[in-house]
């Protein structure tokens, strides 16, 4: 079912009397996606591509990975500015231990990260969007050599950049960590770090959004142009799952409901309700075939976690030293970036992140009754640890349907549907005052 300016959900209330409800676009969060500019988007891209190299081991501080750090920060300081003191950067600096593979050495790493603090002292959750800001030649290991890196990942870079410029002057519940990450072509290291560091703080990510290869619109071999698609992988099987948790899985045939599978149906929804003319297609696949990225360690860490990713890459300009061959010009340069199409994966993770950051805490113990034998299904749940609730939307959906398929409206933490538990999926979700929507939770069989 399309949703684009507006959609119908299913509603129905505690007493089960039906009625239809239209959902509208949040006028806030509208008007922090109209502000996205495909100039500014540009601008950050062809600033990046100037400095020499953006490779991990890149050490000239005047021309290099330094210089390219400290242009983030000033960005993300400018911004911060607009913020009334919520809004902090830095460069956090880690030693990349040696893999000997390709860091041969013990070598200095370095994140950027704006953080953009959560007007809710209750609401510890943090959710992030990145993108890792080093780029490569054909040979990985060269960091000497011109590597522009405008699309890989110049644009998921860029993305981070204005989207802190946009939502640094608003308030959110909960705290948003804007960072650029390094060492994604050494290994993820970057991500790595702050991953392996919020679990050993027990921070309470509960989301993260990496862009990487967001620019493009154009493929090599094919010669597809496509300005109208993107893609969002998530994992299956989560990474970390136990054997509990797969036992819980395999039990209730979620094969397709990990969280980080729900976090890609969010973001489908939400994306097509504020980006007209636009598609977010759901990728089953943590990443591409054989390949990852930045959002690989968090998903190891038990985090939920997606890929934003264009929906054609273009071989010819990624991973390639810059040089005209055969009439081909090669190298990942701007020129062949399409700016209005960032601005549109761009919108769709502001609008994702927006509605995430000042929704209200998924609800806790979602259960479904299994406890007799019935042709309607019966969910129960316990409040969210934080948030102010309006209500709640328990989804249905065919088993054989990618998406959601209809929404009931209750203000109760309990809900009987006239529909068999044996033909469709559920989950819950909790809703704030203002309409925003909590991350669905996949219901576990109450105990007999």
């Amino acid at each position: 079912m399309r949703k684009n300016l507006l959609f119908l959900l299913f509603a129905i209330s505690s007493q089960a009397a039906i009625s239809q409800t239209t959902v509208i676009r949040n006028p806030e969060i509208a008007q922090m996606v109209s502000e996205i500019s495909s100039d500014s988007l540009e601008h950050h891209v062809r600033t990046l591509a100037s400095f020499n190299s953006r490779h991990t081991l890149s050490a000239n501080q005047e021309n290099g990975m330094p210089a390219a750090q400290r242009y983030v920060l000033s960005k993300f300081n400018q911004f911060a500015k607009q913020s009334g003191g919520r809004m902090t950067a830095e460069i956090e600096k880690f030693t990349i231990p040696a893999d000997k593979r390709r860091i041969l050495e013990d070598s200095p790493g370095a994140n950027v990260i704006a953080t953009l603090k959560g007007t809710d002292p209750n609401d510890d959750r943090i959710f992030i969007i990145s993108a890792h800001m080093d780029s490569r030649n054909k040979d990985v290991m060269d960091s000497e050599g011109s590597s522009p890196g405008a699309n890989d990942n110049g644009s998921g870079t860029a993305a981070v950049i204005e989207l802190a410029r946009v939502m640094a002057s608003h308030k959110f519940s909960a705290t948003i960590l804007f960072v650029a990450f390094t060492g994604e072509e050494q290994g993820l290291k970057g991500a790595t770090y702050l991953a392996d560091k919020a679990t050993s703080e027990e921070w309470n990510i509960a989301a993260v959004l990496n862009n990487d290869i967001v620019g493009n619109s154009s493929s090599s071999e094919m010669l597809i142009k496509d300005n109208l698609k993107m893609r969002v992988f998530s994992e299956t099987i989560p990474a970390s799952e136990t054997e509990q948790e797969g036992n819980i899985r395999r039990y209730t045939n979620a094969d397709n409901d990990s969280k980080s599978r729900q976090l890609a149906r969010y973001i489908k929804e939400l994306g097509e309700r504020y980006v007209d003319q636009f598609e977010v297609k759901l990728i089953y696949r943590a990443d591409r075939f054989l390949r990852g990225g930045d959002q690989t360690p968090f998903a190891r860490n038990a985090f939920t976690a997606v890929r934003m990713s264009e929906m054609n890459e273009n071989f010819i300009h990624q991973h390639e030293n810059v040089r005209l061959e055969n009439g081909i010009q090669y190298g990942d340069l701007p020129e062949f970036m399409d700016f209005e199409y960032l601005r549109k994966v761009s919108a769709v993770n502001l609008a994702s992140l927006a509605s995430l950051a000042n929704s209200p805490d998924q609800p806790q113990e979602v259960k479904i009754d299994v406890r007799g034998l019935s042709n309607k299904s019966t969910l129960l749940w316990n409040a969210p640890a934080s948030g102010k609730v309006k209500g709640y939307y328990v989804l249905m959906r065919e088993t054989s349907s990618a998406m959601w398929e209809r929404k009931f409206w209750t203000t109760e933490t309990t809900l009987t549907l006239p529909y068999s538990k044996d033909n469709y999926f559920f989950a819950v979700q909790a809703v704030s005052e203002s309409g925003a929507e909590s991350l669905p939770v996949f219901p576990t069989p109450l105990a007999r």
